[in-house]
């Protein structure tokens, strides 16, 4: 049973980010026109964001468009950087800022991939079928919550972010990202079982 937290990680907590003094030197690169800084930055971040656009929009045909939205910002308003927050903190709530905004302008159905489709590495077939149903199962789950639930979902327990660090992207107060975590917990758990059901 996870535990809720004030401020630390989600429970897959992230490591410690030794990079973040190179980012924000790629970040000073970027403002300055160093193109090649710019593809590392974009290198870096590309796997990143596009895991994250895939589950926060659930629209496949989005994601190229919005992370090409999300890096066109940090190439032309990198210098709008003031390092009030950790890089990966800004490009996320820009990333975020994009999707929402993709989403209003884009509203039809796009066909989903779900992750019950990606085999676990090393597992035997039985065991494959078992996870893929739960993934599937846990897919479904995500997909039913509002994208304000399902964002915060994402970012605490895929990316491992304390609740200031949400707060901060998706731009609302810290508490109120602990009561959506607290309603998107709440309905996981109705429309989840066993399995699935544990990782609540």
């Amino acid at each position: 049973m996870l535990q809720d937290r004030d401020d630390g990680p989600g429970p897959n907590p992230a490591p410690v980010d030794e990079g973040e003094p190179a980012e924000r030197r790629l970040i000073g690169r970027i403002a300055a026109g160093d193109l090649r800084a710019f593809e590392q930055f974009y290198r870096t971040y590309h796997a990143r964001l596009t895991r994250f656009l895939d589950r926060m929009t659930r629209r496949h045909g989005l994601v190229e468009e919005v992370l090409n939205d999300t890096m066109l910002v940090v190439w032309n308003r990198s210098d709008r950087f003031d390092g009030s927050s950790k890089v990966s903190t800004w490009i996320f709530a820009i990333a975020y800022r994009k999707a929402l905004k993709a989403l209003q302008r884009h509203d039809e159905a796009v066909p989903d991939e779900t992750l019950a489709d990606r085999p676990e590495p090393g597992a035997g077939p039985e065991q494959q079928a078992q996870t893929g149903q739960v993934k599937a199962q846990l897919v479904r789950a995500l997909d039913a919550l509002s994208i304000d639930h399902r964002t915060v979902v994402e970012l605490a327990y895929f990316y491992g972010m304390g609740y200031r660090e949400i707060a901060q992207i998706v731009d609302c107060p810290v508490d109120t990202v602990k009561t959506r975590m607290f309603h998107a917990r709440r309905r996981l758990r109705t429309l989840l079982a066993g399995d699935a059901g544990d990782w609540l």
